[in-house]
């Protein structure tokens, strides 16, 4: 398994953060994937790929929850990083419109640069959507063209939104601990999509899959949305394994 999102940099991690890496190994997750937030979480970022080279690998990107009065300054900081480091992927990018509806403008400014920035280097781009669909998918028409590819990560549309965000042809849907949740739905919309485009992950520490929900999410726990996905697909988690793990790999330019 890879998880492809996961924020082990956090400080909620700082105590223990060893055995959070051992653990997720002994799960049989064998990559972890760390989107950057803004300019005050890349040295953490970097401290946690550098500690697990090779196996967390740093993105860089700005969080919309993050577009503050200083965006302008927060976008150059990110943009001299992916000028001097070569990361997995542009994100964790996007519109929140869930917290803060104010600076909606500004959200969706930052997140068309950064998505011109990954057609310029055809880096994947990371996708955080909340209560902004729509919006979103007005940005991406506005700058998408076939270097764009990526994946909506933390998906939890309906059945209209899935097929909307995957007639961008190089993008896939990021499952998480959601669709173990009894009253999501997403068990509903995923299955009649087919895991063909479905990448897993955990959103460590948020987002916890139950049984453990309410405790602090971490990779190793990816093992039980696999588990879910598995039975919503009448597949075995070894053969949903190869599936995900084969697009993620596709997605990021993972060697396996």
């Amino acid at each position: 398994m890879i998880d492809s999102h996961s924020h082990i940099f956090l400080p909620e991690f700082d105590q223990d953060r060893d055995e959070v890496v051992l653990r997720a190994k002994e799960a049989g997750v064998t990559k972890i994937l760390m989107p950057n937030i803004d300019e005050q979480t890349i040295s953490s970022i970097l401290n946690t790929e550098a500690t697990y080279p090779g196996y967390c690998l740093a993105m860089m990107g700005l969080h919309p929850t993050s577009v503050k009065e200083n965006f302008l300054e927060q976008l150059g900081i990110i943009e001299q990083w992916l000028e001097k480091k070569d990361f997995v992927a542009i994100g964790e990018i996007g519109i929140d419109l869930y917290w803060d509806k104010s600076r909606e403008k500004e959200q969706r400014q930052v997140f068309r640069t950064q998505l011109q920035w990954a057609r310029e280097t055809e880096k994947p781009v990371v996708i955080h959507v909340r209560e902004a669909f729509d919006a979103v998918f007005e940005e991406m028409e506005k700058v998408y063209d076939h270097r764009l590819k990526g994946v909506f990560h933390s998906f939890s549309g309906d059945e209209s939104q899935a097929a909307r965000a995957l007639e961008y042809e190089n993008f896939m849907l990021g499952i998480n601990g959601i669709v173990t949740f009894k009253n999501s739905g997403l068990g509903n919309v995923v299955q009649k999509l087919g895991p063909d485009r479905l990448i897993i992950e955990t959103d460590a520490p948020y987002l916890t899959p139950v049984p453990f929900r309410g405790k602090r999410n971490q990779p190793a726990f990816l093992t039980y949305t696999l588990k879910k996905l598995a039975e919503i697909f009448a597949l075995t988690t070894e053969e949903l394994d190869r599936i995900t793990t084969r697009n993620t790999a596709q997605l990021f330019g993972l060697q396996l």
